[in-house]
C-alpha cells in the first residue's frame, strides 16, 4: 500500500479554492439528466463519487458534453428508461446510491444497483420501505442481505400517494424520496418519522430542486408534499460553488497554525451547512473573517468545546483533529451517522487519535478527544476513507511527521487534496 509522509510545519498560509462539492454535483447530475431542456453545469469536480455518478448516467443514455470547461446535459424530460436489463456499479458512492435507487424507481425498465463490498454493509432499507407505499407496479428486491446493496429494480414508475420515512439513520435516504417526489403521477406527500439527522443536506436538496423549478412544500422538516408533479424545469446554467467539507481542513490549518488562510468560494448564505464550520472554529479562539466570497481563518489560542455537529456532520472529522491542538477536552454530539459511513468513522477515528497521543472515548454517537501532552510521529490508517486522509493531515502541524497511509483515497473527492495543502505549509522542517 503506498503512504505518504508529512513533514512537520510551522505555519500554514495563502489562499485555496477547493473543487466543487461533492453533494451538491451528485444531486445536481441527475435532476439535470431528468430535466426538460439542456442544463451547463460549472466547477463540476472530478472525485470518485461525482465519476460514478456520471458514468451511471452515461450507461442510462443520458447525452452529456464537455463545453467550455463545464458538462452541457440534455435532459431527458422525465424518468429514466431502458429497454434492456441495466447493471450499475456505484462503487462505496452512498449518494449516488441512495439518489439513483429513488430516481430509478420512477422511471422504467430493469436496473441492478450494487456496489463494492463496504457498500453492501451501508444501510438503504429505509429509503425502500419509504418507496413501496408509493410505488404502484414497480418492485425493489434485495439481492443478499435484506435491507441493503445490492438491488434488483422492476420500475414501472411512482404512483403518488402517502408514505413514512425514518429520519435518525441518514439523511440521504429522505433525499433520494424527495429527488423522485416531481416524477410521481399523482400527488405525494412524506412523514419523517425521529429526529431527522443531518437536516442542511436535506435544505440543500429542497434548494437545488427550486433551481430547477421544483416548490417542494416543508413542513418544518416533519412533512414534506407535492400536490401537482410536473417534473424538473432547466435553468440553463448551474454553478457548483466549492466543497464546503474539504474547505474544513484548511480552515482547521488557519485555526491551528495558520498566519491567515482563505478558503474562496464560500461564504456565510452558502448552500452546504458544513460551511458554517468555521463559527465552531471561532467558538474555539480562532480568528475568522467572512467575506463575500471567501471564509478566511488565522490562529488563535484553542480551547475544547462541548458541541452538537449533527447539522454538519462530516466536518466533525476535522473538529476532532482541531481538538489536538486546543485547552482542555473537545466533546462532539450528534455523529451517530458516522457509523455507517465509508467506515465506522467514530471506531476509526478514535483508533488513530489514540496514535498520536490522544485520550479518545468514544459512545454510540459521540466522539470526546483529550488533546496529547506530547504528540507522537504516527502512520495513520485511513480506512479507504477519504476524509480520514484529509483530515489527519494536519497532525503535521503539531511538530511531528505524520505518514498518511493509501493517500490516494482522497481521489474519492478531492484528488489534488495533498498537493493543495502542501502548498499552504510554510517553514517546514526537514
Amino acid at each position: 500500500m503506498d503512504s505518504l509522509i508529512l513533514p512537520p510545519a510551522i505555519e500554514a498560509r495563502g489562499s485555496v479554492e477547493p473543487p466543487g462539492s461533492k453533494s451538491i454535483s451528485n444531486r445536481v447530475l441527475p435532476v439535470a439528466a431528468l430535466a426538460r431542456g439542456e442544463t451547463v453545469l460549472r466547477n463540476l469536480p472530478d472525485g470518485e463519487d461525482v465519476e460514478l455518478m456520471h458514468t451511471a448516467l452515461e450507461h442510462l443514455g443520458v447525452p452529456m458534453k464537455s463545453l467550455d470547461g463545464a458538462l452541457a446535459i440534455t435532459g431527458q424530460g422525465g424518468g429514466f428508461k431502458t429497454a434492456r436489463p441495466l447493471d450499475l456499479f456505484l462503487g462505496n458512492s452512498g449518494t449516488a446510491t441512495r439518489i439513483l435507487t429513488a430516481l430509478l424507481c420512477a422511471g422504467e425498465g430493469e436496473y441492478s444497483v450494487d456496489g463494492v463490498p463496504r457498500m453492501r454493509e451501508r444501510p438503504i432499507g429505509d429509503l425502500i420501505d419509504a418507496l413501496r407505499p408509493i410505488a404502484g407496479n414497480t418492485q425493489v428486491t434485495y439481492g443478499g442481505r435484506a435491507g441493503f446493496p445490492p438491488l434488483r429494480i422492476s420500475a414501472q414508475g411512482l404512483a403518488g400517494g402517502k408514505t413514512r420515512i425514518k429520519g435518525n439513520v441518514s439523511s440521504q435516504f429522505l433525499t433520494g424520496l424527495l429527488l423522485s417526489l416531481p416524477l410521481c403521477r399523482g400527488p405525494v406527500e412524506v412523514d419523517v418519522d425521529g429526529v431527522l439527522v443531518s437536516a442542511p443536506y436535506v435544505d440543500l436538496t429542497l434548494r437545488i430542486m427550486r433551481s430547477f423549478g421544483v416548490e417542494i412544500e416543508n413542513h418544518g422538516f416533519r412533512k414534506f408534499s407535492l400536490e401537482k408533479p410536473a417534473g424538473y424545469l432547466s435553468p440553463g446554467e448551474y454553478r457548483i460553488e466549492p466543497d464546503a467539507s474539504s474547505a474544513s481542513y484548511f480552515l482547521a490549518a488557519g485555526a491551528i497554525a495558520g498566519g491567515r488562510v482563505e478558503v474562496r468560494g464560500l461564504h456565510k448564505d452558502s448552500l452546504q451547512g458544513e460551511a458554517r464550520f468555521a463559527t465552531v472554529l471561532e467558538k474555539m479562539g480562532a480568528r475568522v473573517e467572512w467575506g463575500k466570497d471567501f471564509i478566511a481563518v488565522s490562529r488563535g489560542r484553542l480551547r475544547g468545546v462541548d458541541v452538537d455537529m449533527d447539522l454538519m456532520s462530516d466536518t466533525g472529522m476535522t473538529l476532532a483533529i482541531a481538538a489536538l491542538f486546543a485547552e482542555g477536552p473537545t466533546t462532539i454530539r450528534g455523529i451517530g451517522n458516522w457509523r455507517v459511513k465509508e467506515t465506522d468513522r467514530i471506531a476509526a477515528m478514535a483508533t488513530e487519535l489514540r496514535k498520536v497521543g490522544a485520550r479518545a472515548e468514544e459512545g454510540p454517537d459521540w466522539l470526546i478527544v483529550h488533546p496529547p501532552e506530547k504528540f507522537q510521529e504516527a502512520s495513520i490508517a485511513t480506512y479507504q476513507d477519504h476524509r480520514m486522509a484529509m483530515c489527519f493531515s494536519l497532525v503535521c502541524l503539531g511538530g511531528v511527521p505524520v505518514t498518511i497511509q493509501d493517500p490516494g483515497c482522497t481521489r474519492k473527492t478531492y484528488p489534488g487534496y495533498f498537493d493543495a495543502f502542501r502548498a499552504l505549509l510554510t517553514g517546514t522542517r526537514t
